[in-house]
Parts: C-alpha cells; structure tokens; sequence
C-alpha cells in the first residue's frame, strides 16, 4: 500500500483556490525572490500552457505577483497583490503565451532589481503546491525549495567542489543532495544546487566565498 502524508491528502495551506495555480504561483514567485536577492522593481511575468489559459480565473497572476513580494501561499493580501505591488513601486506586467511549454504549469519570470541587475528564471507548479525550478539566468538547473538550498555560481575549474563540500563539512552542513550544471566544459556560467538537513547562514556563505575563491555568486533558499 502507497504511503500518502497529511499533506498529500489536505493539501498545501494556501489562499485558494487552486493548489497549482495559486499555492504553486506564489511559491514560484517566493523562490524567484529568494534567487533574485534583492527588491524587485520591475518584473515581467510569461505564464505558458494551462496557467496562460486559466491564470485569469485562478489567480494565478496575483499568486505570481505576491510571491514575487515575499508573501506565503496562504497569506490574505494575494488577492490585493496588484495594488500592493503598485503601492511599492513593482512594475508588473504578464503575457499570455500561446506558444507549447514542456510542463503546462509554467511561467518565466524576467525580472530588475533597484540596482538595476537582471535575473531570468524558468519555473513550474508541478501540483498540490509544489514547484521546481529549471532555469537560472539561461542555465538549466532543478530546485525544488524542498529544503534549505543553496545555490552557488562559480567558475568551472577543477577543484571548487569538492573544495565546498569541505567547507561546508567543516561549517557542520549535512549535504543531502548535490547537483551541479554547466554551459560547457570551463565555461565560468557553472552552477552547484546543494540541498542541506540545515540552512547555510550569512556568515556561513561569507566563510564559504573566503576559502573558496573561484565561487563568485551565492543565493540562498
């Protein structure tokens, strides 16, 4: 017999009203906030499949919105989130693509910081409120928010990870899963998504670029 949790059963605590439309819009958004890593001030949204078909009458543009503003799936003010956002000075906008996506739950998120970076990021609501992340700033990547992740972008030489997998052994990390991508063979666009039992704090991170020079980027969910 298949074991199922409460979760799966219930579902995700969630401003309704559906689970992958809603729940899994915010939390893509709340991901993308976390990878961005700093206030967002203008955000472009392009929903792909069923979330471009039926966003409208989910929600899911308003989930997408507050999330990108650091709220929770079940937090009251996603149905405000368009005047919260403009209220902020987030400019938002969305297209409703018609063009095919691997997943129909999927959205791009294309998004300037106040100062002024850019990030891109690919994301899918893979059902009752869960989601992943495939692509970060055009390099594939799978981030599930799971657990406290940390992804690290670095230059691809031999050495950096087994030399932060030291680091963070030494820091009292439990790693629970590793992933690591890459544009191509000693391309500096090089990715490591470390799943960890416990987070990875600031001074943590700040010990981590220290030791670990070919690192240039950290981001923390």
């Amino acid at each position: 017999m298949e074991n199922f949790s409460v979760f799966d059963i219930i579902g995700p605590r969630m401003t309704g009203p559906s689970s992958s439309h809603t729940a899994g819009a915010a939390r893509l958004g709340y991901i993308a906030r976390r990878i961005i890593g700093a206030e967002p001030a203008r955000v472009h949204f392009t929903l792909y499949g069923s979330f471009a078909e039926t966003g409208r009458g989910h929600g899911t543009d308003k989930a997408l919105i507050a999330g990108i503003m650091g709220f929770m799936p079940d937090d009251p003010r996603i149905r405000s989130a368009y005047k919260l956002a403009r209220d902020a000075g987030i400019v938002v906008d969305f297209t409703w693509s018609e063009e095919h996506a691997e997943h129909p739950n999927t959205v791009m998120i294309e998004a300037e910081d106040v100062n002024g970076v850019e990030t891109s990021i690919v994301g899918r609501s893979v059902g009752g409120g869960n989601i992943l992340i495939t692509e970060i700033n055009h390099l594939e990547v799978e981030v599930t928010g799971d657990y406290p992740t940390l992804i690290i972008e670095h230059h691809d030489v031999p050495g950096v990870i087994s030399d932060v997998s030291r680091v963070l052994a030494q820091l009292g990390v439990n790693i629970a899963y590793m992933k690591v991508f890459r544009h191509g063979r000693g391309d500096n666009g090089a990715f490591m998504c470390i799943e960890s039992d416990n987070p990875v704090t600031p001074e943590m991170q700040a010990i981590i670029g220290r030791l670990c020079p070919a690192v240039h980027n950290m981001m923390v969910i």
